[in-house]
């Protein structure tokens, strides 16, 4: 059982409320197991690079295309939707009619964006393992190397730190390993006109009609065809996993040539990954998370203040006169009493639930994919690069040095 606080107008418990909530939660803490859910964070009012977290698929698994053809044609929803275009953005009508009589529907992308009728148990613990594996960290360490100038610009420039950038690329694409196989034009309008029907289906909808719009003025303007281009299931596109509506608004040209490709061009992807996390408010030499305390006081106050809401909202000192502890001997209290964290649950089945504190910056990973366990994954992957990079770097001074060395007089 979860023990759950109600906000008050302003997001703040006074000390005396949540210090009573800490001693349930206690309580509570020591003679159950806390809930496995993570309870969802409210609706963005920023565009998100992806429309949705991605539903788990096997990395690189090629997908038998379900389709039924001609189903646009002479649709009067996509017609409302092609007069839309041509009123708007002086769409040539019959070249448009054309191009959706030869759109597919996409049962596939519908069946992947359904929610399951019994839902999986939030597991960290497995999520962790499938994206901090060996093969993205090695990918990651290739592909900081190969990119080291561009990332380092893009640092000087937008502020964000290499590891956070070649974080999100290897969770997302494995560097543009895996960008997906479904024609994009065929999801966005799949799911732009028969979403499934789910209790959020008009918003949805709404989001990714928004996106096709987007994605045909790019593609016009860009000279692309817009049915050659492949993407994932929602429409996403490229070594970052842009929809549409991320690219007109985020993506750079950043390798020169004054043209955006997301697809090829790595350059790209560094400098529009850094430009949207900038835009979304990322703050330079900032912390994304703080570690808290293993003590069953500091798990109780974290229990009782997970409430799911992805941006920053406890004032740091009320969680630490509630009795959670922070594990950050760095850290100095006095100067961060104010600042607003947010409580991150890490369920995982047969084990205790693990805690951490988001500050702002782990907010804005979260825009980029509504999950805290994508937000995390992003962090700990680029760190777990950057330290493991490091390290070989210290090896190959220290073994360059041993060599450069001149004999010892025991040796001649």
């Amino acid at each position: 059982m979860t023990v759950k606080l109600a906000l008050s107008a302003r997001n703040r418990l006074s000390t005396r409320t949540i210090a009573a909530a800490l001693s349930i939660a206690s309580c509570m803490f020591m003679a159950t197991t806390p809930a496995l859910g993570q309870i969802a964070g409210k609706k963005p009012p920023t565009l998100l690079a992806q429309a949705q977290p991605q539903t788990a698929v096997p990395q690189g698994q090629t997908f038998e295309e379900e389709i039924i053809p001609q189903r646009y044609a002479n649709n009067p929803n996509v017609d409302a939707f092609i007069n839309d275009m041509v009123a708007r953005y002086d769409f040539d009508e019959s070249s448009l009619h054309s191009l959706f009589a030869g759109v597919s529907y996409s049962a596939t992308a519908v069946k992947l964006v359904t929610p399951s009728p019994s839902p999986s148990v939030k597991n960290w613990r497995a999520y962790q393992s499938r994206f901090l594996d060996q093969i993205r960290i090695n990918a990651g360490i290739r592909f900081w190397r190969a990119n080291q100038a561009t990332l380092q610009r893009a640092y000087e420039e937008f502020g964000v730190p290499p590891e956070v950038i070649v974080g999100i690329l290897g969770v997302e694409t494995i560097y543009g390993r895996f960008m997906g196989n479904f024609r994009v034009l065929d999801a966005l309008t799949t799911l732009s006109f028969d979403y499934p029907n789910t209790p959020n289906r008009a918003d949805r909808q709404a989001t990714f009609r928004k996106n096709l719009e987007d994605y045909l003025v790019w593609t016009r303007d860009s000279q692309i065809d817009p049915t050659t281009v492949l993407g994932s299931y929602t429409g996403a596109i490229g070594i970052p996993q842009f929809l549409p509506s991320s690219i007109t608004q985020y993506a750079v040209s950043y390798d020169g040539n004054k043209e955006i490709d997301l697809r090829t061009s790595q350059a790209d992807a560094i400098g529009s990954v850094a430009n949207y996390l900038r835009q979304n408010g990322w703050e330079n030499g900032r912390p994304v998370v703080w570690k808290i305390g293993t003590d069953a006081g500091s798990l109780g106050v974290a229990q009782a203040a997970a409430d799911g809401a992805p941006e920053p909202h406890w004032p740091l000192d009320q969680l630490l006169r509630a009795g959670l502890l922070l594990n950050e001997p760095s850290v100095n209290i006095a100067s961060e009493a104010g600042t607003p964290v947010t409580v991150v649950d890490l369920p995982s089945p047969g084990r205790g639930t693990e805690y951490m504190l988001g500050l702002k910056n782990f907010y804005v990973l979260t825009r980029y994919n509504r999950s805290f366990f994508y937000a995390l994954a992003v962090y700990q992957l680029g760190e777990r690069i950057k330290s493991q990079m490091q390290a070989s770097d210290a090896a190959s001074s220290a073994n360059a040095q041993n060599n450069a060395a001149p004999p010892s007089a025991a040796s001649q």
